[in-house]
């Protein structure tokens, strides 16, 4: 086995969470990205992860994970420490700074009680406002 293999903070893309005689417990950035991803969609006001719906929704039929390192960026730090980007479009109406505190808070909450790790940043970016009903046809074009 190489020395980056056996060095657990050398693999990218995942955060060393248990050492233990046993081996170690790891988390990809996926997943964060994941649980980040679920917590801000719950959030009232959120329309969708900013992006192209079209292209996303292709992506995501295929399996592919690449749709999320656009409209969510995970920066692992040492120490459990993880700094959260999440880009999305918001519905009409909502005031943006409580939306985006609403998802800064439910980010935090569900990465930290699910992970065990420290969220030490959420930056939410809000790239665009949209209509509801806009947001409704936007799923019904990719059906």
């Amino acid at each position: 086995m190489s020395d980056t293999a056996r060095d657990p903070e050398v693999r990218s893309g995942t955060m060393v969470l248990n050492d233990n005689e046993l081996g170690d417990i790891r988390i990809h950035e996926s997943v964060i990205a994941s649980l980040a991803r679920r917590a801000t969609l719950s959030v009232d006001g959120v329309s969708r992860l900013a992006g192209s719906s079209l292209v996303d929704n292709i992506a995501e039929i295929v399996g592919s994970r690449r749709m999320q390192s656009r409209n969510i960026n995970i920066v692992l730090g040492e120490q459990s420490n993880v700094a959260i980007e999440v880009k999305v479009v918001m519905k009409f109406g909502f005031r943006i700074p409580e939306v985006a505190l609403n998802i800064q808070k439910a980010v935090i909450s569900e990465v930290e009680s699910t992970t065990d790790m420290n969220v030490t940043d959420v930056h939410v970016i809000v790239q665009d406002i949209e209509e509801e009903n806009a947001a409704q046809d936007n799923s019904a074009d990719s059906k």
